[in-house]
Formats: structure tokens, sequence, C-alpha cells
């Protein structure tokens, strides 16, 4: 929860594409870059998934630039379409026959119209002309040749809707599919018209079944859906492909398919699906809001050979196929002439064949494969925009910049995957440009509030703490860089002063240059030993570095791991001194002083120049026991307010001192390892040497010589440690000293260095 609080700035800043995201969702702000988006995923989704395949159930009889060449241009006479239409049915045995052309004017292209004016008029007293037109009347009325091969016939018939007219209506419109009061009073978006081109009078009684071929054009003038269901004066027209379809299915009762009361759709008052009921069954045709249905498209239109056939009508005239070539088949009759104007833009193709359009609704109809945006679209929109919003907007702010790549990167891969999944496994089409753009956004925004607002105040840190702090410890800081600050603050803290041994002999004989490799060298690796440790570094004084834990990053264990840095920062000088040997350079040697205590710590420089350390009278201490290192003998020298803090080592305790500036005594020690690696042997000793002290401070000098015996007797003195040898020796030479005084009962056993 505080890391929520802290980064709240940051959470609202994500939410802000959420909060737009949904506004555009809710039709309250819509934002039209997103709904062309939408339909450019739409048709790459649409492109990619395409089955590519030919459906030979299915063959278009085109009017082509090779038949307005053979035959004549455009329009024929009905004479020639009813020849084409008996070759279909009688010698291919075609199932069905749909026109995907219009007939809203008679043909008086025979001259009968004319030849009954010069009957009535200029020849009606010519002999035998009125009796023989009468005989040749059958023949030249092209109307009724048509009509007479389309009577009784599965031929379906076309004809448009339109609005931009002033309600102007030509022809026939066939019966409605659907009457209004199927729909139980509920307002459907239907597309509504107010006029109509449709067929003459002759040719819609003698085929009376017949389909819109209006496509629903977007406002980027691409066809991607059909209404399967249309408007006119309160009664609904059915499409061209759902007659076909209808047909070819043996005239099915349409109905509307209401949802089902749902969560995501309880007040919904569209329609989810058109009903095709016949003898007790039922087939749903899912649709949009607008009762419409996408064109599930085959592939790129092509009269060349693609997702259906192409037979130049001029071929079918001319009876150059054979007999019985399209028995059982689906037959559109339509145009790609290009002055004929029946090219569309389709997702798949910019001149796309209008007939085609028709041919792949009838191919997804037959196949089931009708994908369609459900009514629940905008409410699918909203929880995926909700859960995917938050995941980002509370989660972002709280990773690092790879990490939000990731999250973000699976994020997105969700959408889409989920998406595509629906798409294939359930056909519905649901949006995903305006998801895809909220996490992209949110993403983006996050970052650049990271960089331009939070990364100052880490930028900040790191320049106030860089060159102290390690930079794991300035990883930690930038997470909540208000917590962190140069005030001074008052604070226990574990100081460690570590001092070269030997330095000024070596200035001495060494060149200035070889000096400073050395001295960097060595500093460096204790450097790292240190910041390994999360310690901070103070300062460099000549041959000593400062050190301190616990700030500027709290560590309840700052004791502890001072003296862990203290024993390794040992050890690396073993390494560096046999590395040393190996190239005949001097030796060094340290000593280090450790000391817990309550320290000023903060800014202690000026303005011109800032310095991060402690100051106090602890510190002061830490100091004075770096120099007692060399009394002892030892490299490390630890107060006993630093040994209670770190228990997990074991101490051999070496003095009670009073020290310059501290009139109590403090007791020190010498950490000799962790106590899960302390020999037995070594356990011992330091048991033998507690007893040595106790008689020490007792000022028994017979018991002290017994137990000095008994400790070099032990393995761990025999075995030449040059530390433990300078210490026992020490302490025989104090014993030996101390015992030609008296008996002092005023001796609290402190050796006292007041003057250091």
């Amino acid at each position: 929860m505080q890391l929520l609080t802290r980064h709240w700035p940051r959470i609202l800043v994500t939410l802000i594409p959420l909060l737009l995201a949904l506004l555009h969702t809710a039709n309250i702000l819509p934002i039209t870059v997103l709904q062309r988006l939408d339909d450019i995923i739409y048709d790459t989704r649409l492109r990619a998934t395409m089955p590519k395949t030919l459906d030979d159930r299915i063959v278009i009889v085109d009017i082509d630039e090779k038949s307005l060449a053979e035959v004549g241009r455009w329009p024929w006479g009905r004479n020639k379409l009813a020849t084409l239409t008996d070759e279909l049915f009688e010698r291919q045995k075609a199932a069905i026959v749909g026109f995907d052309v219009l007939f809203p004017e008679p043909d008086e292209s025979s001259g009968m119209k004319r030849l009954k004016q010069l009957a009535g008029n200029e020849l009606k007293d010519q002999p035998g002309f009125t009796e023989r037109l009468s005989q040749l009347e059958a023949s030249l009325d092209y109307d009724g040749l048509f009509a007479k091969s389309l009577e009784k016939r599965p031929v379906v018939l076309s004809y448009y809707l339109t609005s931009d007219r002033d309600g102007f209506t030509n022809g026939v419109l066939p019966k409605a599919a659907m009457q209004k009061q199927a729909l139980q009073g509920r307002p459907i978006k239907f597309f509504t018209f107010s006029g109509y081109g449709a067929n003459i009078e002759q040719l819609a009684k003698a085929a009376p079944m017949a389909g819109s071929i209006n496509p629903v054009i977007d406002p980027d003038g691409v066809i991607r859906a059909i209404p399967l269901l249309s408007e006119y004066k309160g009664q609904y027209y059915e499409s061209f492909s759902l007659a076909m379809f209808r047909v070819l299915t043996g005239l099915p009762q349409v109905e509307p398919g209401f949802p089902q009361e749902r969560f995501l759709s309880r007040n919904y008052q569209g329609l989810e699906s058109i009903l095709l009921k016949q003898d007790g069954k039922s087939l749903a045709i899912p649709v949009d809001d607008r009762v419409a249905a996408l064109v599930p498209y085959r592939g790129a239109g092509n009269v060349s050979g693609g997702s259906f056939k192409y037979i130049s009508a001029a071929d079918v005239l001319a009876r150059r196929m054979s007999a019985d070539a399209l028995k059982g088949k689906i037959v559109l009759i339509g145009t790609t002439a290009p002055g004929l104007l029946d090219l569309r833009v389709t997702p798949v193709g910019e001149t796309y064949p209008g007939v085609e359009v028709h041919a792949n609704v009838i191919s997804g109809l037959l196949d089931g494969r009708i994908y369609v945006k459900p009514d629940y679209a905008v409410g699918y929109e909203v929880i995926v925009l909700v859960f995917a919003g938050l995941i980002l907007a509370f989660a972002l702010p709280l990773l690092s910049a790879p990490k939000a790549v990731a999250l973000s990167a699976v994020v997105i891969a969700a959408l889409v995957g989920m998406n595509f999944w629906l798409y294939l496994g359930a056909g519905l089409v649901l949006p995903l440009a305006t998801a895809l753009v909220m996490a992209l956004t949110a993403f983006a925004l996050n970052m650049s509030y990271g960089y331009f607002v939070e990364s100052k105040s880490k930028r900040q840190i790191a320049n106030l703490f860089g060159t102290y702090v390690p930079p794991e410890l300035v990883d930690e800081m930038v997470k909540d860089p208000d917590s962190y600050n140069m005030k001074a603050a008052s604070k226990e803290l574990t100081v460690l002063f570590c001092d070269m041994r030997g330095f000024t002999k070596m200035s001495e004989t060494m060149e200035p240059t070889q000096l400073q490799g050395l001295l960097n060298d060595v500093f460096s690796r204790l450097t790292n030993v240190i910041r390994n440790n999360r310690g901070t570094i103070d300062k460099y004084m000549g041959d000593c570095v400062m050190a301190f834990w616990g700030a500027p990053v709290d560590s309840p264990e700052h004791a502890a791991l001072a003296v862990k840095a203290s024993m390794e920062m040992a050890g690396e000088v073993r390494k560096i001194n046999e590395e040393h040997r190996s190239k005949n350079l001097p030796e060094i040697g340290i000593g280090i002083g450790l000391n817990t205590g309550m320290m000023c710590v903060g800014d202690m420089g000026s303005s011109i120049r800032k310095s991060y350390t402690v100051i106090g009278d602890s510190v002061n201490l830490g100091s004075r026991l770096e120099g007692l290192s060399k009394t002892y003998g030892v490299d490390i020298v630890v107060a006993e307010s630093t040994k209670k803090l770190a228990p997990d080592f074991a101490w051999q305790e070496l003095d009670r001192v009073r020290v310059k500036g501290k009139d109590q005594a403090v007791t020190i020690y010498w950490p000799l390892a962790p106590l899960d690696r302390l020999p037995k042997e070594l356990g011992d000793e330091i048991k033998l040497w507690n007893t040595f002290l106790k008689s020490y401070r007792a000022q028994d000098w017979e018991q002290c010589d017994l137990h000095m015996l008994n400790i070099e007797r032990s393995q761990i003195a025999k075995s030449g440690k040059t530390a433990k040898k300078y210490l026992y020796q020490l302490y025989s030479e104090r014993v030996a000293s101390m015992r030609q005084l008296p008996f002092d009962p005023s001796w609290d056993g402190a050796t006292n260095f007041e003057t250091k």
C-alpha cells in the first residue's frame, strides 16, 4: 500500500489513456482514428486467415469485355438473356441462377413498339402487315421471352434500396421477408431506406424471389459487410445472398433471433441473429446491431482463377461448354467489365467484382462461416480495457524499465491472442485497436513520466550518493527518492577506519606512478569488498579509507555487515601480498577499527563541495580503535558495541582500554571466524584465554602464568600464527612487569591510551 501511495501521481498519469479509451468506447468522445485502426486490423486479420481455396459449388457467369465484344454493348436484348437462362437450366442443369443485374425498364430493342406505331399509322393500309406483325409479336416481345425463361425456375433477381432520391421508386419489390410485428416492438437499428430501384412487373411476377444488392460502405469507402435485412416502409427485405440461400434451402421462414438475457445484453434491443425456420428446424445466422453480416471473403477477387470459377457469358451463349458442365452449381450472373461500374473496394482488393461479394456471402452461409461483431462487443471492450488498464496502471510504476517492457508486451500479446482466438474459434469480430492503443499509450506515458519526472529525483539521488553508496543501494534508493536526502540526522551506525601499514616507507622507495598504481589497486579491491557488503564509502585520507553502515539506506544488520566486510578486507590484503611476493613488490599491512553507536550523518561539507559523512564521539572511538590494532598485533579491533550486534561471529577479547576522550573503559575484540566455521581447537583456546584474562584482571599473576602455559601448548598457538604470538607475548610481558608492583585494589583491569 505504501508503494501505491508513493506512486499515485504516476498511476493517475497511466490511467489517462484508460479514461479516454472508455469515453471512446461509450461513444461519448469518439476517436475516428481508432475506428480506422480497428478496420485496418480487421482487414489484415481477414487477409491472413482467408482460406484462399476454390469453392466449386458457385460459378460466376461473367458479362465481361469478351462478352461485350462478341454479343454487343450492354444492355443486351432480353431475348439473349432468355437464351442464356434456358442454356443454364436446360443444357447445363444449374441448380439455381441469380442475376446481379437489374431490369428496371422494358426492353424495346426488338422494335416492336415502333412496328405497332407503323401498323396504326403509316402502314395500317398495307395488306398483311398487321397480320404478320401479330404472328411475330411473341418472338419480338423480349421481356415476355425472358419472363417465360424465368417462370417456375429457381431464379433470384436483384434490386437496390436507396435514400438519396427523395422517395423515388421504380419497378416492383418482391414480397417482404419479415413483417414489423415480428420484432415485438423492439427498436432495431436496421438500415432504413425511402426508395428503391427494382425490376419491371413482368419479370418480378415471373421470378418472385429477389434480394437487395446494397452493401455496407464504411467511411473509408470499403465494403466489409452487407445488411441481411433492410427496412422499407415498416417491412423488412432480404439481401440478394440471403434470398439465394433461402431458395437453396427450401425457402425457410425468416424470424428475428433475440439475444438471451445475460449480463452483457440484458437491456440490449437489437437482434443477435436471423432465424431461418422450416419443418421444426431452425438455423441462426449471426448479425450485428445493424442486422448486417461481415462478408467472409475467401480470397482476392480473380476472374482468371481464385475463390470462384468465372465463365464468360459469351461462351455460355455460344454453347462452347459441354452439356451438364454446370450441373448442380449455384450460378451468379454479374459483370466485371470496367465500364459497367460493378467493381468495388473491399479489404481484399480495390477493384473487386461486386458479384463476387455476394458469392462470398453465399459460400459463408452454406458453410456456416459468417463472422459477426456481436451485440456484447461494447461490454467486452469495456471489460478488456478496465482489466488491462488497471494492471498496467498499478503495476508499471512499481517495475523497472525492462520489467515494464516485459509486462506491457505480455498484456498486448494477451489482448491480441484472445482477440484472434475468439475470431478463429467462435467467428467473433471484437474490437482490438482501442485496447492496443490504450496499452501502448499507458506504457509510453508511464515511461515518460518515470523519465522526465521521477528520474529527475532519481538522478539527483544518484548524483548525491553515487560516489558514496554501492550501485545496488542506489537502485534501492531511487525507488523511493523522497525518503533520502543529505540532511543531518542522528542514527545508530557502524563506522570503519582502515589504515595501510608501511605506506610511508613505500612512498620513499617507489616511483610516484608506481605508488599511485599500488594504492589504486589496493583501494579499489578494498572498496569493492565494502560495497559488496552494502557499506557506504565516506572518504579516502591518504593511505586510510573510512566507511560506515546503516545510512543512507537503513540496515538492521549494519554491525554484522561491517564485521564481515572487515574480515574479507583482511583476507583481500593477504591475497594482495601473495601477488606482491610473486612480483617482488613490497608487502602491505592494514589496521581496521570498528565501532557502533549514535552518530550524526549527513552533508558536513560546504556550499562548494558536499561531503556525506558521519561525526560524533562514536566515530572518534572507531578511529582510536584502528590505531590500537598495531599495539595488539592484530588487523581488526572491534568495540564491544559492535560485537554485541554481531552474534554470529567468534570473538577473542583483546583488552579493556581507556582511550583519549573517553573516561569509561571500552572492551575491545578481535573477530576470528563465523561461528559455524570455528575450529574446535580454536574454541578451546578462546576458553583458556578468557580464563587467563579473568586471572589477569584479578592480579593473580601465578594463575596467569599457568593459563598462558596452557595456551601456548594449544595446537592453534603452536601453529605459528604471528598475531597470536604477538598478543600472547604482549600479555606475558605485561604480567612480568606488573607482578613487580604491589596489588592495586582500585585497578579496573583497563589499559590506558589516553595520549593516543
